[in-house]
């Protein structure tokens, strides 16, 4: 399955921007550059949501990042309207009854689930503070082969976990990992990152990126480099 995806399209540049203006104006900035962008949380409670119709017209995909996770029914309707947003992925979170729901709701549309195993600003101590009794290693891995049962197209993990996950798991389910920082980035909030060469030769198949590009004094050559870089890791 990796080996059909374009290498530009495999970079998805997060819309992590106050407003549509904002995502508006950085996308006209990427011009052709980026080919796939998400929507998360900040945007679209700003009246992000109708700019995956825009995208979508304009040849864009669009990831809906809601991390959705409700009792079955709420999440069932919610992904039954991301399907006719034009959304090519939305994500879940990890939980058995509502990885259940959205798989079911999806029918026979092209939307793609994501279930989130352990989000990347997350270590071993943060779970056990949570009161989760298992590591983040562990954790992953029985949310991932529950994700894989249940019929779920990928997971979004950490860079860190790509590489276990898919000997795990196979060829066939689809590896999205944020978290990636190019040399010299910094950190900023994630504790589990890796750059884009060692994500991809780990295994994922798709790198989100928000600040490295989005916060770049050239953004549109920020992309360009993570494209060039995940070029030559397949090569």
């Amino acid at each position: 399955m990796t080996a059909t995806i374009n290498p530009r399209d495999r970079l998805i540049v997060a819309l992590d921007l106050p407003d549509l203006r904002a995502a508006e104006a950085m996308v006209d900035r990427l011009d052709d550059t980026v080919s796939f962008y998400k929507i998360g949380y900040q945007l679209a409670y700003a009246g992000g949501l109708p700019l995956a119709r825009a995208l979508k017209a304009a040849g864009k995909k669009v990831f809906v990042d809601l991390k959705l996770h409700d009792i079955g029914n709420t999440v069932g309707r919610g992904v039954e309207s991301l399907a006719e947003l034009g959304a090519t992925f939305v994500t879940v979170h990890a939980y058995p009854q509502t990885m259940k729901a959205a798989v079911e709701a999806r029918g026979q549309s092209k939307l793609k689930i994501l279930a989130v195993t352990v989000l990347t600003s997350y270590d071993d101590a943060d779970l056990q503070e949570a009161g989760y009794q298992l590591g983040v290693r562990d954790l992953v891995e029985r949310r991932a082969r529950q994700a894989q049962a249940f019929g779920i197209n990928g997971l979004v993990c950490s860079p860190e976990e790509a590489g276990h996950l898919r000997q795990l798991l196979g060829p066939d389910i689809l590896l999205v990992t944020p978290g990636i920082r190019p040399a010299g980035s910094s950190a900023d909030d994630q504790k589990r990152i890796m750059t884009p060469a060692r994500a991809i030769a780990a295994g994922a198949n798709y790198l989100v990126v928000g600040r490295p590009v989005i916060g770049a004094d050239d953004p549109k050559a920020a992309a360009e480099a993570i494209v060039e870089e995940i070029t030559a890791a397949l090569g």
